[in-house]
């Protein structure tokens, strides 16, 4: 109601913009990218930057949805490279590009290398956190924990993670963890499990709701596996399971146990190849439902 009296020539365009983050929100994505469609079509070059262009908005809602052909498009025709100087005015098509990267390594390990959005990410958050730019930081820290839990070492995505939680709990940020689904979802399960600003984490957690958003695609399950004699789990890998089911860290369980840390880890990586899994949620989940722990 406002907008037509400011007299500013984008406002109608910008309106499309912030109807379509409240449309993925609610769990819309298709609705969301029809309004962004829409606020392309409305938007009124000016004078100002666009830091956040309307093509790198769709990109990344295409990256969430696992929709790599067309976000693979975009990043062929930026021109940005993993590589560039960067620039801060193009800091949000940086970040695109390291979320499309981290998805398609997602996809096809084997085609797509981790290291390089890796690499920018990290040049990313120097730069963000050199000028202050707080809610870049957090942008970039998220995408760091989820190319780290793309590789399957969760322990490392952890950490910042951490950090990011940290920085977006005074905020109240939840929409930019909560937008991220499965993944980021099976990492903030973690961190509350692990002791990492539980209260929030279980907050941002409850922003997911029961039902899986339409038009995003929800990650194949692996089937459960039958134990046989040869694979099931020593004694200690169950002592160590069950203590991995209270939430204690490898840390933790290092001293619980008076073992050293490599040898809880190597524990970890034994439990985790009998089992079938790439996570200590899914190890735990599994092995409930298998009746190995209670």
């Amino acid at each position: 109601e406002l907008g037509p009296q400011a007299a500013l020539p984008n406002w109608p365009s910008r309106r499309c913009i912030v109807r379509a983050q409240y449309e993925e929100a609610r769990g819309n994505p298709d609705g969301a990218l029809a309004l962004l469609d829409e606020a392309e079509r409305l938007h009124f070059r000016t004078p100002m930057p666009n830091i956040r262009p309307i093509p790198a908005l769709k990109a990344a809602l295409w990256a969430r949805q696992g929709r790599l052909a067309e976000a693979g498009d975009w990043a062929r025709r930026s021109g940005l490279s993993a590589e560039d100087e960067l620039n801060f005015l193009r800091e949000y098509e940086y970040l695109t590009l390291a979320r499309v990267i981290i998805a398609q390594y997602r996809q096809n390990p084997v085609l797509h290398s981790i290291e390089e959005p890796l690499q920018l990410l990290e040049r990313l958050l120097q730069d963000a956190e050199a000028g202050g730019r707080t809610g870049s930081a957090i942008e970039i820290l998220i995408q760091q924990a989820l190319a780290c839990e793309a590789m399957g070492n969760t322990e490392r995505a952890l950490a910042p993670l951490e950090r990011a939680l940290a920085l977006a709990e005074p905020e109240g940020y939840v929409r930019t963890f909560a937008d991220e689904g499965a993944p980021m979802k099976r990492l903030l399960e973690e961190a509350a499990a692990g002791g990492i600003r539980p209260a929030y984490a279980r907050q941002l957690l409850a922003a997911y709701g029961s039902a899986e958003p339409k038009g995003v695609r929800a990650e194949p399950r692996t089937p459960a596996p039958k134990l046989s004699e040869a694979e099931a789990l020593s004694s200690r890998e169950l002592e160590i399971l069950q203590l991995i089911a209270q939430g204690l860290s490898n840390q933790q369980i290092s001293e619980r146990l008076f073992l050293a840390l490599s040898t809880v880890k190597g524990h970890n990586r034994n439990i985790f190849d009998k089992l079938g899994v790439r996570r200590r949620t899914e190890a735990v989940a599994l092995a409930r439902e298998l009746g190995l722990i209670g």
